[in-house]
């Protein structure tokens, strides 16, 4: 199943089993979802469902997972189970938190889980219904697993494995974010010293919709070509980096690593280098 899934497609999934879920973040969004979604669709929280925030950035970053057992539970109250086929959108093109979402689902060991091509936007432009107000709907029985499946790097992961070459470093973040000219989020402006910086937005047209698997493929081979093998992503806390990971897997090529705790954990541990680029 591609992990993309377009408005017109959308509307021609068999209803049964199939979930919508609403990742959109943002200031007042609860009450956002609450006046407009895609009929049926659930609420997850990027803070509370997709996330554990702790007490320090400097450990995890701003959005460590949550542990597999947390997220079995937020997938029983959200009526997911193991046969449910799974659609997530957000407003933001999936770089909000349905990439995220996917790739929590992804490696929770879900097949059938795809992220709405266009949000929310290309819903409302393609005619899917939408909804207000609260849904309704049955808990699910609880999945069981022990561990997230996708590869996940840590920070002395990122680390050792860029001293020793072994691994290409991805930062997805703004170019201008990277090179350290300023930073909007995190205290400190700049980048993880050897990562290369690749756009989340360059997997998107001008129209705000992904590129299609072959450019997809062929842009992402020629930018790693000649570089060391494994491939570590990261962005600002682990959340937009799922969007090239997805674009990635929609590509048909390996997906890579995850740094979760991403340039918000790097950028306040305490003695590691920051690299500039102004």
């Amino acid at each position: 199943m591609s992990p993309i899934v377009s408005p017109s497609d959308l509307k021609k999934l068999p209803t049964e089993n199939l979930i919508i879920l609403d990742a959109r973040v943002g200031k007042d969004v609860q009450q956002n979802y609450l006046e407009k979604h895609i009929k049926g669709a659930r609420f997850i929280d990027l803070d509370k469902d997709l996330a554990e925030i702790g007490p320090d950035a400097a450990f995890g970053g701003r959005h460590p997972l949550p542990t597999p057992e947390k997220f079995a539970e937020t997938l029983s109250d959200l009526g997911i189970a193991e046969n449910s086929h799974v659609v997530v959108y957000d407003d933001k093109n999936g770089s909000n938190a349905a990439a995220r979402a996917w790739w929590m689902l992804r490696s929770f060991g879900f097949e059938n889980i795809q992220v709405l091509d266009g949000g929310i936007q290309a819903a409302e432009k393609n005619a899917i219904e939408l909804s207000s107000g609260k849904e309704t709907f049955e808990k699910a029985p609880t999945i069981k697993k022990e561990n997230w499946t996708l590869p996940i790097s840590s920070l002395e992961d990122v680390e050792n494995e860029l001293k020793s070459n072994v691994s290409t470093v991805v930062d997805v973040r703004d170019a201008y974010r990277y090179r350290g000219e300023s930073e909007p989020i995190d205290l400190v402006a700049g980048h993880i010293p050897g990562a290369i910086n690749i756009p989340f937005s360059e997997n998107l047209d001008e129209n705000g919709f992904f590129l299609s698997p072959e450019v997809l493929k062929e842009k992402y081979s020629r930018l790693l070509e000649n570089r060391p093998g494994n491939l570590i992503v990261h962005c600002g806390s682990g959340v937009t980096a799922c969007h090239t990971i997805l674009a990635l897997a929609y590509a048909g090529l390996k997906i890579p690593n995850l740094y979760v705790g991403s340039w918000s954990e790097w950028s306040r541990r305490e003695g590691k280098t920051i690299a500039k680029e102004v």
